[in-house]
């Protein structure tokens, strides 16, 4: 069955950095498209980042030039590398995967509901 599984969380200083990762298994990873999310206590769960297959991706504009998405699909994971941390960046983070069947699709998606598996989340502290 399908696996995600998160993990590089942990608690950072305001400009500080972490790599988020998330492992995927159960199937055909280069076919699928990758995204990150993030839920904030007391907030919903907003949209962070997206990766296609042939890597074209999109990152949300509260992270534009702070976050990277990539994915390395030899070894079936997905990078969120989140630069110059900032207090409001601390939440939960989720990984999530949507099916395409393409190797080449340049696909990206930003909604949750374009979404159809989940990790369990990371926890990411931002102290200031």
């Amino acid at each position: 069955q399908v696996q995600l599984v998160e993990s590089g969380g942990g608690v950072v200083q305001a400009g500080g950095s972490l790599r988020l990762s998330c492992a995927a298994s159960g199937f055909r990873f280069s076919v699928y498209a990758m995204g990150w999310f993030r839920q904030a206590p007391g907030k919903e769960r907003e949209f962070v980042a997206s990766i296609s297959p042939v890597g074209a991706n999109v990152v949300d504009d509260s992270v534009k030039g702070r976050f990277t998405i990539s994915r390395d699909n030899a070894k079936n994971t997905v990078y969120l590398q989140m630069n110059s941390l900032k207090p409001e960046d601390a939440a939960v983070y989720y990984c999530a995967t949507r099916f395409l069947g393409s190797l080449r699709s340049n696909n990206v998606f930003t909604r949750e509901v374009e979404y159809r598996h989940w990790g369990q989340g990371t926890q990411v502290t931002v102290s200031s």
